[in-house]
């Protein structure tokens, strides 16, 4: 397995940027632009994930990184609660829903195994 010398390198990270510019994409369109509650929590979820791998790949430890990928993760299933507040509030419609939802899906399943890849080698 190469070793991943940047976190731009990870792939999880390279999908969370993904599902933040998708995010804020959408979050552009009215009416949601002017939702700034419910636009501001998935911007600042969608983000969390990103920056989260970041902080945890310049961890001391194996350990320490896998919490923060963890919580990266849970940020990723936060933007993916919300969407449905979206999607029930008529801000995006059930195809933009599912696009935005697979990717969110991708992204935590990416997420969620570096994590126990981590885990698997701190052992």
């Amino acid at each position: 397995m190469a070793t991943i010398t940047r976190f731009e390198d990870i792939m999880a990270w390279q999908e969370a940027r993904k599902m933040t510019r998708h995010v804020y994409e959408m979050t552009r369109c009215e009416p949601f632009a002017r939702d700034f509650g419910l636009r501001d929590q998935i911007q600042r979820a969608s983000v969390s994930s990103m920056s989260n791998i970041t902080e945890g790949f310049d961890c001391e430890s194996k350990v320490e990184f896998g919490r923060f990928l963890g919580i990266a993760r849970c940020s990723v299933v936060e933007v993916q609660s919300l969407l449905y507040v979206a999607l029930d509030v008529r801000y995006i419609g059930e195809d933009e829903f599912k696009q935005h939802y697979e990717q969110a899906r991708k992204t935590k399943v990416l997420t969620g195994g570096f994590k126990n890849s981590l885990a698997r080698r701190n052992t």
